[in-house]
């Protein structure tokens, strides 16, 4: 395509979201005030993180370009980076499609359920995950002395002799932080998988019977799935940000650094520069990989579930 041609298509291009947006202009009115927020408060913060990432800024100095070098260190020279990264993959790649799995299968099972006994239980399994108390329980829970409830019941059981350093010892720390993260990561997907099958057609189901479906396993793969994909990428991009986004969990029961930061993460990483330290060039550039992750990743579950159904 010449530049002459390319540019009459922009021009075009231009042209008709003009006109789209004049005969529209209603609509976009109330799109205004949500459009407005999410440039400020989303938009705008990726792009000025992104710009300083190739900075040195230190918060009480004007920024210093210096290139690529922030990523360069991070890549090169952070030991302490490059553990994070492992121990976020492997909590993303644990806890991400476990928990994506399970808050769909514990959503189809409770739709199942009678109308009036379906609300109850719904707010039953989503409540606990809100609980601000949530990591105090799984404290005691996992409590290093004889008084915790693994503990106690191990000993009792004569499994071990004396307590195990659940949240200390870093040969235990990564497996009870994956059950603790999947636990907890049961939430906004699983309201969301509630909310898909709510809105499937009961017709639909009788269609597929004329048509050949035989048992609740084909309806699933070839009725609900497929009409339900915008709440299964809702669930997707919940899980992906939920498992790569883990910080609050790691900080609370193992405490901030981890021992040998054998669950430290990514988001410990950028906390640690840009809150403590206030290294904030380092901590833009830290921010920019994790978003450019993420994005990655979504797009690699999109056409996952592009395949569903068909």
């Amino acid at each position: 395509m010449s530049l002459k041609n390319y540019t009459a298509k922009k021009k075009r291009n231009l042209n008709y979201l003009l006109k789209s947006m004049k005969e529209y202009k209603t609509c976009y009115l109330f799109l205004a005030p949500y459009a407005i927020v999410f440039g400020m408060f989303i938009c705008a913060p990726v792009v000025v993180s992104i710009f300083y990432s190739i900075t040195y800024f230190k918060i009480f100095e004007p920024p210093k370009f210096v290139g690529l070098q922030n990523y360069i260190n991070l890549i090169l020279g952070d030991d302490v980076f490059l553990t994070a990264v492992k121990n976020t993959f492997i909590m993303a790649a644990v806890t991400g499609p476990l928990g994506y799995l399970a808050s769909f299968l514990f959503a189809w099972f409770i739709y199942e359920l009678p109308r009036y006994l379906r609300a109850f239980v719904t707010l039953v399994f989503y409540a606990p995950s809100i609980s601000g108390s949530a990591f105090m329980i799984w404290q005691v829970i996992f409590s290093s002395d004889s008084y915790g409830y693994i503990n106690g019941l191990l000993i009792q059981l004569g499994i071990v002799e004396r307590p195990i350093l659940w949240l200390s010892d870093p040969n235990y720390m990564m497996a009870t932080m994956l059950v603790v993260i999947l636990w907890m990561s049961l939430g906004a997907g699983f309201l969301a998988f509630v909310a898909g099958l709510s809105t499937v057609d009961e017709s639909l189901y009788e269609a597929g019977l004329v048509d050949g479906v035989k048992n609740r396993w084909q309806e699933l793969w070839y009725i609900t799935l497929p009409s339900m994909k915008g709440m299964l990428m809702f669930g997707a991009v919940m899980a992906i940000t939920q498992s790569f986004g883990v910080a609050d969990v790691t900080t609370a029961l193992a405490g901030f650094p981890s021992t040998d930061y054998a669950v430290h993460t990514v988001v410990n990483h950028l906390v640690d520069f840009g809150s403590i330290r206030f290294e904030m060039g380092y901590a833009s550039a830290i921010a920019t990989l994790l978003f450019l992750t993420m994005i990655l990743c979504n797009k690699a579950i999109q056409k996952m579930l592009a395949r569903v159904g068909t």
